[in-house]
């Protein structure tokens, strides 16, 4: 910063002017403990200074552009117990906590330590057990620990690294230097956030980014990656396929599971897409069964595998821990290191550092008090109050208790229950966390953080530490930071040396600096069966919705317009309706009550829980994306999530009771926007994603639906002879949405011949029948490959051995017997429905002989 330009300096004084921390709290915004009246540090001098002319007088849009930003990127936090439903949107600050080059330097060698001494404890654990042996650990925190895997004792981990990734909360004491309150080593969360945080910031300071030097993330995640690429077990002399291991969709954190897999190029798995079979592991795919070389597991490991785990768990795969054991695949983490996420353990770490590594811990924990030991329980029950308990073990007494909160009575309680299973509890040193700044309600604020730094394996025994961490922000005068209690996100900026580009490459424009570009060695672009079904699905759903919606508005305005003295029209649109469950079996006929029969159509438009319908296809379609989120854009998947909720803002039932006009116009308007959206998916899913086996799937479940529902419904028209009506034969073009195609062919012309050669046989109309079926051979063929013994597409009859004459049974007269062409259309109809089935057994399914695991 230039120091003779008092500007930067003066404005920075006057944002931090109303912006204290709390006394007896670390002031992260002027180095030093509260209360004091520093000036602003010169880095965040630097930072409002990078602002431009304008400083803080743009950050309230800032702000609303980082929401918008989050909202459109749909990065959401799960809730379970969130009682306005299972997602709410990321909480994200809006200013970065910034993190100097020396105080970076002694985290960094500090973490790197700590997970070396860690790695060092798995090892001993699992092998000789020396550690225990010799009192250095407590067997009640390994062997009494339900996260210490018995059945893994004695195996080694595929490429000698049990911990490829770990993570560390990180606190700053009144004093400034760092501690560390807590580990994760099971399935550590936070670091597709902390991209997406990354992303995010850096769009909205693009200017205090460069300026400040901050660090890049992406070699670290592409190393990652590569060093599990390159240990992972060579079985078959093939590539490698690595995938990400999710419990799924109401998981807390699966949007950066999602995230994750997308960047990373990583298949994202459930349990239930993976198999065992002679102890190796295989991803059950559209094609068959893919041999599995890695897992980045995002699974606490007690339901990795229902056969020796937990026997209720669903979303694991039973044999895994056999494969394990065999060494056929490399895991990240290896299974069995939950023991070392007690806070317990943090007690013993500084002995055990002295003992495994030869030197003493270089970044400290908060003081420990294990009350299992009798020692330390008399040592510290007196003092309980100054203190935080903590339970030992995740089956323990709740939560995190901080003492100086509770009555006399409730600390009372407490001891009494410590004094009596003290071996369930820990008691830890309070510190209050240190106070960042945060931009909310037009204001800078001080709030209560730490950090979450993680250590990447680069290779056997070898870590690099991420250069950022996850900030986790505490709520307004609240002492825990938490996001589940409604705390937010900070982003972290380690900022490089003066002229330092940054530590591990040149520093990148900010929106590159935020995902690696890397993309591990694949045996091929594999669909596993689970999303394989889902694309399908969702194929049909969105042509399901497509065909609904356009029924449902040419039939309300055939009832309300010049044709609705057509019984002929009546008859095919009432049926429709009916098969289609626009409205109910008990509705009165379209015959019998235009009327009526108009009203019982609307009113069902919007309901999710009448299957069809269209506010249930729209339902259904959300939903099927969501399981395949990972392969649609943002703003793809955003057009599905508005599609759904804009219909149903529309058809919503106003206070007072609408007249039929207004009803009807109401109903219109929502089918018009609704076919609008669907015109935009459509789009999305034909011209923005990758021509692979996922989009031949759902181009397939589709063209699937299509043709069902469209030789159905020409088969219904035939028999109501609907089209020798002109009225019949309009609404037919349109149901077909052929109208502009047959006007522009043959003007004004109004001949069944011709409507029927148009709808049925033409082979460049892509809603005829005949059009649809070859186009579903074609992808069929497309999809097996050879891959398949009997080919799907024999299921369907050759177009082009079709012709209207033959179909028509044409007699001399060249007069037209439908008959035929009626069961013809049946019969096509069938055999879309037909092949819908065999779809699902011969790809989606993997029953197999034999026994699933073997021995």
């Amino acid at each position: 910063m230039d120091q003779s330009n008092p500007l930067p300096q003066a404005r920075a004084t006057a944002l931090a002017a109303s912006a204290l921390a709390l006394p007896g709290h670390y002031d992260e915004l002027r180095g030093r403990c509260a209360p004091t009246a520093a000036p602003a540090l010169g880095a965040w001098q630097d930072f409002f200074a990078a602002l431009g002319p304008a400083g803080a007088a743009e950050l309230d849009q800032r702000q609303r552009s980082l929401e918008r930003l989050i909202g459109d990127n749909g990065v959401t936090y799960n809730v379970y117990a969130d009682a306005d439903g299972p997602q709410r949107p990321w909480a994200l600050d809006l200013l970065p906590m910034l993190i100097g080059p020396e105080d970076w330097a002694s985290i960094e060698s500090g973490v790197r330590q700590r997970v070396q001494l860690l790695e060092a404890i798995m090892a001993d654990v699992y092998a000789s057990q020396q550690l225990i042996a010799q009192g250095l650990l407590p067997q009640e925190l390994v062997q009494g620990h339900p996260g210490y895997l018995r059945a893994l004792q004695g195996s080694e981990p595929v490429g000698q690294t049990h911990l490829r990734i770990a993570a560390f909360d990180l606190a700053r004491s009144p004093q400034g230097h760092w501690w560390v309150v807590s580990q994760r080593t099971q399935a550590p969360s936070g670091l597709g956030y902390l991209l997406e945080n990354r992303n995010c910031i850096s769009l909205q300071f693009p200017q205090p980014f460069e300026a400040l030097q901050v660090r890049s993330l992406a070699a670290s995640y592409k190393a990652l990656i590569d060093a599990m690429a390159s240990a992972c077990p060579e079985l078959d002399g093939g590539p490698k396929r690595i995938v990400l291991l999710t419990p799924g969709p109401y998981n807390e954190t699966y949007f950066e599971h999602a995230y994750l897999a997308r960047h990373l190029g990583l298949s994202l798995v459930e349990g239930s897409d993976l198999t065992v079979r002679n102890e190796r592991l295989y991803l059950k795919t559209i094609a068959g069964l893919e041999p599995v070389h890695g897992v980045l597991k995002r699974l606490d490991d007690e339901f990795l595998d229902p056969l020796e785990l937990r026997a209720d768990s669903t979303l694991g795969v039973p044999g895994l821990l056999q494969v394990v054991r065999a060494g056929h695949v490399l895991m990240a983490n290896a299974p069995g290191s939950a023991f070392l996420e007690s806070p317990a353990l943090l007690g013993f770490l500084p002995a055990l550092s002295e003992h495994l590594l030869g030197q003493p811990l270089q970044l400290p924990s908060l003081a420990t008090w294990w009350c299992g030991e009798h020692a330390a329980l008399q040592d510290v029950l007196p003092k309980l109050r100054e203190h935080v308990i903590k339970p030992t073990y995740p089956s323990g007494h709740g939560l995190s208790v901080i003492a100086r909160d509770l009555g006399a009575a409730k600390l009372a309680e407490l001891s009494a229950r410590i004094a009596e299973r003290g071996q369930d509890h820990t008691v830890q040193a309070y510190q209050p966390l240190s106070q960042t700044p945060t931009w909310r309600a037009g204001k800078m604020m001080m709030r209560s953080g730490l950090i979450r730094v993680f250590a990447l394996a680069d290779g056997p025994r070898s870590w690099r530490i991420l250069p950022g961490a996850l900030g986790r922000l505490a709520q307004r005068d609240e002492a825990i930071a938490s996001m589940q209690q409604g705390g937010s996100s900070a982003d972290i900026w380690v900022l490089g040396r003066a002229g330092q580009r940054g530590a591990n490459e040149a520093l990148a424009p900010a929106a590159a600096n935020t995902a690696p570009a890397h993309r591990p060695v694949q045996s091929s672009s594999a669909i596993s069966s689970r999303a394989g079904e889902n694309l399908y699905w969702l194929g049909r759903y969105t042509e399901r919705a497509e065909n609904t919606v356009r029924l449902a508005e040419l039939t309300l305005k055939s009832l309300h317009g010049e044709d609705r003295e057509c019984p002929r029209l009546l008859d095919w649109l009432g049926r429709s309706a009916q098969v289609n469950a626009l409205v109910l079996p008990d509705t009165p006929t379209a015959l019998q009550s235009s009327r009526v029969f108009a009203r019982a159509l609307m009113a069902g438009l919007a309901d999710t829980t009448r299957v069809t319908s269209v506010a249930y296809n729209l339902l259904a379609l959300k939903n099927a994306a969501a399981q395949v989120r990972e392969r649609l854009s943002q703003a793809q998947w955003q057009t599905i999530v508005q599609a759904e909720q804009d219909f149903g803002q529309r058809c919503q039932t106003q206070e007072a009771p609408l007249q039929t006009g207004e009803q009807l116009s109401q109903a219109l308007n929502a089918l018009r926007w609704a076919s609008h959206w669907l015109e935009a998916i459509t789009g999305a899913q034909t011209d923005r994603m990758m021509r692979d086996d996922g989009w031949r799937l759902l181009s397939i479940g589709r063209h699937v639906e299509r043709l069902g529902s469209l030789a159905a419904a020409m088969g219904r028209a035939l028999s109501t002879q609907a089209l020798h009506t002109e009225g019949g034969l309009r609404a037919v073009l349109s149901l077909f949405d052929s109208t502009i195609t047959y006007q522009a062919r043959f003007q004004q012309r109004r001949d069944l011949g011709a409507v029927l050669e148009l709808l049925v046989q033409d082979g460049d109309n892509p809603r005829s029948l005949a059009w649809v079926t070859q186009t579903l051979r074609w992808r069929l063929d497309r999809l097996q490959a050879g891959r398949m013994p009997e080919p799907l597409s024999a299921l369907l009859p050759d177009p082009a051995r079709w012709s209207l004459g033959a179909l028509c049974n044409a007699g001399a007269s060249q007069r037209h017997d439908e008959t035929a062409l009626q069961a013809q259309c049946s019969a096509l109809a069938q055999a879309a429905w037909n092949l819908s089935d065999q779809i699902g057994r011969r790809c989606f399914s993997h029953a197999v002989d034999g026994r699933s695991v073997g021995a």
